[in-house]
């Protein structure tokens, strides 16, 4: 290749990457300085605001100080090969690299990012404890126009409101920790933790918000940590308008809300994050009820390889549940534990969702008490709950129906003793499959009303058709009350005799009682009726471990292995 074809590519390449680095150190920048400088960085996150960046701009951030303020960005667009960059950098390259810290007290988030593509946001820590609720920027009313919304202080901030496509948002490696809308003191009524999902002002972890006529695709979270905020961990609302979103390799814990939350979301991932203490009741700000993960008007989401521990709150607060208006929702390879709310909740209106392949410990011991805990919690729920209207000036649900076409199999179930297993299945599911579990309950059980906010009662139309119930082993006689509508047509008894019964890992549930768990389970069967069946098939390849399933799968999450 000659020089002239040669300097011509470098020309042509340093065009296309002419981004500009802009820097901000807390203790030693000078707001007179240019920013574009290592040697001439900012000193206030003020200076960023109204910047007009380039694909391939950066905002660095000196590390291991604390910066006030906030960064607010809108109508950026990056590229795939050249994202806008916001992170971390040290001045001093013999120094162990340490990330920024964004001190948004006084602000609505720590950094907002309005109307953009190909953004990433890497290494920084994000704090908003407190002070003033703010007022909105200029800029960010603008775009809210006449939209009527309420918006919560929060860590990072991500809105989708003129009508468009963004997305493409990576955030990794980040901590987002200790975000409230109230001052040190404040405390929540029980009214306030038992409505729908609060009324008053919060501080959640990360929120992605999607406004009608706008699509927002591509998110991912990975390798990060929220804690210590009042509300969900981690959000995503829209109109079936957000998608491919992924969050993987998270930890979320002590939030007091849910840890993760997906409404109107589709096409997704969610693997190898933990989430423990959701609805922490720690801090009398928190809302102090959540469930470790739910889903509401989403489709096609993978949750796998999660453990979800120690959800507290006087409803709901399940490891993970199912909301209404869903399908496709496939929970599996997870770890369940200690949950107060439950472990398998299925709301109504809901198509083709499965949980297979988990292992629930001690979850469900939640008991209803007036001005305590408004619901039971459950070791096993089908709800038929759609959401409540109101009638005649007083809220009401709606008709119940569903779920349908439910597949629950293979799932290891322990409780222990001092708990009383809680069952409630409602009288309107249409179309399950419940084989090859092991529910391993060592006290007693008992038949509960589904009572999402209103129990449920005889005047629904019994229904319950196309129910493939059999094949799953109990410890006992009466594990399953023989007062639900439904029964095991051929269960089998008998003590998996596992490894460490009421242990923490998932390896304490492997079986030891080979004959009678060993390729004892049958093949899961299509539902009467349905031709979808799971978006991954019926036919699972692997176990919770990884071990490879041969000819006959055993019976509960462990394929053992000889």
């Amino acid at each position: 290749m000659s020089k002239k074809i040669c300097s011509m590519l470098l020309l042509l390449i340093s065009i296309t990457t002419n981004a500009t680095d802009y820097y901000v150190h807390a203790s030693k920048g000078n707001n007179t300085n240019s920013g574009t400088s290592i040697n001439s960085p900012w000193q206030s996150l003020n200076m960023t605001a109204g910047l007009s960046l380039q694909a391939g701009d950066r905002i660095l951030l000196s590390s291991d100080e604390e910066h006030y303020g906030n960064l607010e960005l809108i109508d950026v667009q990056g590229t795939i090969a050249n994202p806008i960059i916001i992170t971390s950098y040290t001045a001093n390259e013999s120094r162990t690299a340490k990330v920024a810290h964004i001190n948004a007290k006084d602000h609505l988030a720590g950094v907002l990012l309005i109307d953009s593509r190909f953004v990433d946001i890497s290494n920084l820590s994000i704090s908003a404890n407190g002070g003033q609720y703010p007022e909105k920027s200029a800029r960010l009313k603008a775009k809210l126009k006449k939209r009527k919304v309420k918006l919560h202080r929060v860590g990072i901030l991500v809105l989708t409101i003129d009508k468009g496509h963004y997305g493409d948002i990576n955030i990794d490696n980040v901590e987002v920790k200790n975000i409230f809308a109230n001052a040190s003191g404040f405390s929540r009524s029980y009214q306030e933790t038992t409505s729908a999902n609060g009324t008053q002002e919060y501080g959640f972890g990360m929120y992605f918000i999607s406004y009608q006529h706008t699509q927002l695709s591509h998110v991912t979270v990975n390798n990060s940590r929220v804690s210590n905020v009042s509300h969900t961990g981690i959000k995503f609302n829209g109109k079936r308008s957000i998608s491919h979103v992924t969050l993987s390799n998270n930890k979320v814990f002590d939030t007091g809300g849910p840890g993760m939350q997906m409404s109107g979301v589709s096409q997704s991932h969610v693997h190898h994050n933990e989430v423990n203490g959701s609805g922490s009741n720690k801090d009398t700000r928190n809302w102090a009820r959540g469930s470790g993960m739910w889903t509401w008007g989403s489709s096609d989401i993978i949750v796998e390889h999660n453990k979800f521990l120690n959800a507290n709150g006087p409803g709901d607060s399940a490891g993970f549940h199912i909301d209404f208006n869903c399908k496709n929702i496939i929970v599996q390879y997870n770890l369940s534990a200690n949950n107060a709310g439950g472990f398998l909740e299925i709301l109504g209106n809901n198509y083709n969702n499965a949980y297979r392949y988990n292992v629930s410990v001690n979850d469900g011991y939640r008991v209803k008490k007036k001005g305590v805990a408004f619901q039971e919690g459950k070791t096993f729920w089908l709800s038929g709950f759609v959401g409540s209207e109101v009638k005649n000036k007083k809220r009401r649900p709606k008709k119940r129906h569903g779920p349908y076409n439910s597949y629950i199999y293979n799932n290891t179930i322990f409780v222990k003793d001092a708990i009383t297993a809680k069952i409630a299945v409602t009288r309107v599911a249409q179309g399950a499959v419940i084989a090859n579990n092991i529910f391993h309950i060592m006290g007693d059980s008992q038949l509960v009303s589904g009572d999402q906010y209103v129990p449920e009662n005889k005047s629904d139309t019994l229904v319950l058709d196309n129910f493939f119930f059999e094949n799953n082993l109990f410890l006992k006689q009466g594990n399953w009350p023989k007062e639900v509508l439904v029964q095991d047509a051929n269960p089998l008894y008998g003590d998996a005799q596992f490894v460490n019964a009421g242990g923490h890992n998932i390896k304490d549930y492997t079986p030891t009682n080979l004959e009678l768990v060993k390729n004892q389970g049958i093949d899961i069967p299509y539902i009467n009726g349905d031709k979808i069946g799971l978006i991954v098939g019926l036919k699972a390849e692997k176990d919770i471990l990884g071990n490879l399933i041969k000819g006959k799968p055993d019976l509960g999450a462990i394929e053992v292995v000889n």
